[in-house]
């Protein structure tokens, strides 16, 4: 009887603890364990991000280039240069000039997305920028680094 007792306890005890838990994470989440709200904070912290990219690459004065590291650095992330590249595929027909980001080195990492491989390029030697013997921008002439928003003190 006492085994009885004990083997029921423990199914109760563990089986009831669990099911209960399974009902909690299923209220609170959906997905990969994420809750509505974090999703929704995480697609605005997304366009917040891609909306700073898109007016940083707006300022970009004709005849210079800049990089994808500069860009995310001035966004406030420093190691999201990927993602800079990410928001500038998406924002190929929106008339920005994305053909002044190049890579850190100068080379023209999203010609590929220009619909030719050869236009990115042009475009660049129509302001006038020149290429080193490897096909990379003379960063050294033609670098442009964007200045870093000043916050608002309270």
């Amino acid at each position: 009887m006492c085994l009885e007792n004990f083997a029921i306890s423990l199914a109760l005890k563990y089986g009831f603890i669990k099911s209960m838990k399974k009902k909690k994470l299923t209220k609170k989440t959906s997905g990969k364990g994420r809750s509505q709200l974090q999703i929704k904070q995480k697609e605005k912290r997304k366009k917040d991000f891609f909306d700073r990219v898109y007016s940083i690459v707006a300022k970009i004065p004709y005849g210079k280039v800049t990089s994808y590291g500069h860009i995310a650095e001035v966004c406030g992330i420093k190691s999201s240069a990927r993602t800079v590249g990410w928001a500038l595929n998406g924002a190929k027909d929106s008339g920005l000039p994305c053909h002044r980001v190049v890579n850190r080195f100068g080379a023209l990492t999203g010609k590929l997305h220009f619909g030719s491989s050869f236009l990115m390029e042009e475009l660049l030697r129509s302001e006038g920028i020149e290429f080193d013997k490897n096909g990379n921008v003379r960063m050294e002439k033609y670098l442009w680094i964007p200045k870093r928003r000043k916050s608002k003190k309270k």
